[in-house]
């Protein structure tokens, strides 16, 4: 399949993990890929164009967009992979802090989103797949405000999708569960730490520590995103690997109590 049969895919933060893989996976796939990063990279030996875009900046995302529909002539999918981590007590941040974190994870989708719906709009096509997490629909303690923007990226996502569908437009998330490289190189620390939180912090420090070399590989979160992509009739939520779909499951249809106990327990919490 040429690299026009499928379309043309834009993938933020694709210069490492989830964003590199779904780049290459989606190029493997028949798309013509521009990823981008927020400091210059050269172009992939498997043909992956790379753009420098902040999704913090107006102008920035504006600027990409741009560059890849004077290159292209279009965008049919847009994968919104950017994002950071923080692990610490809720209480240990400043609000400043989750304002930045929000700024990425949130505000940065919202912008890259409203970019490039008017092309697709105008063209009467377009994917637009966001990358969430399981923690989109379960609490996280010590992750309070990574849980809480993967929230707002589930209600936003499942809203602009019945927003868009009348322009043959259609959104996804993706909710994988532990990937490698996710937290551990993306993650943030609280700007403001607190003494009374220092035990139960180094405990999930050890619990990320303990999962992470056990975790899925982003290969698992890439392929999902190429099926969403690819889809006659896409859902508007996909799994991606196997801890992940027994987490929605037991989320679905265990009691709340055994939710609960479950919970604490996975993140080693007095029961």
């Amino acid at each position: 399949m040429s690299e026009t049969e499928r379309g043309v895919a834009l993938v933020t933060g694709a210069s490492s993990g989830i964003g590199l893989v779904t780049a290459q996976a989606l190029r493997r796939d028949g798309y013509r890929v521009f990823g981008t990063s927020r400091k210059p990279m050269p172009d992939t030996a498997d043909g992956i164009t790379m753009l420098i875009c902040d999704v913090i900046d107006d102008a920035s995302v504006q600027s990409v967009v741009e560059e890849v529909l004077s290159r292209a002539g279009r965008i049919d999918l847009l994968v919104n992979n950017a994002g950071l981590g923080l692990i610490g007590g809720a209480e240990e941040s400043s609000v400043a802090q989750v304002q930045a974190l929000f700024d990425v994870n949130l505000f940065g989708v919202i912008r890259m989103t409203n970019a490039v719906l008017p092309s697709m709009r105008r063209r009467g096509k377009g994917r637009i797949i966001n990358i969430g997490s399981v923690l989109g629909f379960i609490p996280a303690p010590y992750a309070a405000y990574y849980s809480a923007a993967k929230h707002a990226i589930e209600g936003y996502s499942e809203s602009l999708d019945h927003e868009v569908r009348a322009f043959n437009i259609r959104v996804s998330v993706i909710e994988p569960a532990f990937v490698r490289t996710v937290f551990d190189q993306n993650g943030i620390k609280p700007d403001s730490m607190l003494n009374e939180y220092d035990r139960a912090r180094a405990d999930v420090d050890a619990l990320f520590r303990d999962v992470m070399p056990k975790a899925d590989l982003p290969a698992v979160v890439a392929d999902v995103v190429v099926k969403a992509a690819t889809d006659a009739r896409p859902r508007r939520r996909y799994t991606a690997g196997k801890a992940a779909k027994q987490i929605s499951l037991l989320r679905r249809f265990a009691p709340a109590d055994i939710f609960d106990k479950s919970l604490r327990k996975q993140f080693r919490l007095p029961v």
